[in-house]
């Protein structure tokens, strides 16, 4: 096994692999090495839908080595720990591997135990998250009978910040078309301050909850689980001037004492783990004090080591974490790293902060929320001239989309380092 490579790329997800995908198409030469320790590699975005029963998840996997470029040597182990100075990471089994450049795009890890509780809990009983066994969330909603389901979301950055509520949403149609849903109360309660920080989508996501007669609680902040007793405690954190109160003998049962903890009682709760950059990449000398790589926001460049690149989950950037942010990243890392080896420096600065996040809203309905670093509107042009109409609203073609068109072209032009 080789000791050094041109490029190394850290993760063998979406980042990971369009990037070595791309780089090869311009340069077929290049000597890419690409550390991934799994054997499988997951559309995750479609857990949504498993979840809600409507994908297969075996069709979220396919085998690593099949999307493995030609010409990319994978180096089938764990990154243990990262020397910038020497440009060397550190691996479990293979020992030290340098580079002349390095690409980080490893993900995010679950941390359960940032939540009393949830680690015990998690993926057994009522307690189910489609970030962890989406199978196991379908069953939980197939066995709900009414009362409260509780959909909630932790203090950390999370992939897809707009997961936790699409299930709610799921989740509250699936009780309607069951007649259960004016026994239930479908409740859903995230750390944030607005349902959703695009103004436009806001307004039609606010809509969607009156129409399923959710109960939206922002300023919610989960620290504790009790799977026994089935309570979940949140940390009340609204300002004075947005406080609500909360009354005794209210439907869903919720108290709060002196402290501001709010105990609430569930028949079926739905979480977002708590997450964080893994290990090796929180302990080394890259990362700001959050944890996250420090990179320019538009190249995405490391701030002091010049031959480092982050993207997508792990950055240090002011965008949510999604797959097609990572579309958006890669071209922009893929030009820069060109440029370097050739000499001519960094020359592509375009990374304006786009992601996107799909919004399921109920079976057959979803909003697409696009947007960049200052959370304007930001549909994709090529998308919004196929459209032809406002993604902001619910229409069925988004559903579409979502279920069959954006499958089909992660897994046949994005992960083949085609233009999407």
């Amino acid at each position: 096994m080789k000791k050094h490579y041109r490029i190394l790329v850290i993760g063998g997800g979406t980042g990971g692999i369009m990037t070595a995908a791309q780089l090869k198409k311009k340069d077929k030469n290049l000597e890419i090495g690409l550390i991934e320790p799994a054997d499988t590699h997951y559309y995750q975005p479609a857990w949504t839908l498993v979840g809600a029963g409507t994908y297969d998840y075996k069709k979220t996997a396919r085998p690593m080595a099949s999307l493995i470029p030609a010409g990319v040597d994978w180096v089938k182990d764990y990154a243990v720990s990262l020397k910038p100075e020497k440009n060397v990471v550190s691996t479990k089994k293979s020992g030290d591997i340098s580079y002349d450049y390095l690409v980080l795009s490893p993900g995010l890890v679950n941390d359960t135990s940032l939540i009393e509780g949830l680690t015990e809990a998690i993926d057994k009983g009522v307690v189910c998250s489609n970030y962890t066994d989406p199978e196991h969330t379908w069953k939980v909603l197939q066995g709900f009978k009414g009362g409260n389901a509780v959909f909630t979301q932790p203090t950390t950055p999370i992939k897809c910040g707009g997961a936790p509520q699409k299930i709610a949403y799921l989740a509250a149609d699936y009780f309607r078309k069951k007649g259960i849903l004016k026994n239930s109360n479908v409740i859903f309660a995230t750390p944030g301050t607005v349902i959703f920080g695009v103004q436009k989508v806001k307004e039609t996501l606010l809509k969607v909850i009156d129409r399923y007669g959710m109960h939206f609680r922002p300023y919610y902040a989960p620290f504790k689980i009790d799977a026994e007793k089935k309570i979940i405690y949140f940390k009340y954190t609204a300002p004075e001037d947005k406080r609500v109160a909360i009354k005794e003998g209210n439907k869903i049962g919720e108290t709060i004492n002196e402290k501001d903890v709010i105990s609430m009682p569930f028949d079926m709760l739905h979480l977002a783990p708590p997450e964080t950059a893994p290990k090796f990449v929180k302990d080394s000398s890259l990362v700001n004090d959050a944890g996250w790589v420090e990179v320019d926001h538009h190249s995405l460049q490391h701030v002091k080591f010049a031959n480092v690149f982050a993207m997508g989950d792990v950055a240090a950037l002011p965008t949510a974490k999604t797959g097609a942010a990572i579309r958006k990243q890669v071209p922009v890392v893929v030009d820069n790293l060109l440029g370097l080896m050739k000499k001519e420096g960094i020359k592509n600065h375009s990374y304006n902060g786009y992601s996107s996040c799909p919004l399921v809203t109920g079976y057959g309905k979803m909003v697409l929320a696009e947007f960049d670093y200052q959370n304007n509107f930001t549909p994709d042009p090529k998308l919004k001239q196929m459209l032809i109409f406002d993604s902001s609203k619910e229409h069925w073609r988004l559903w579409m989309l979502k279920k069959y068109m954006l499958p089909y072209l992660y897994w046949n032009k994005m992960m083949k380092g085609k233009k999407v």
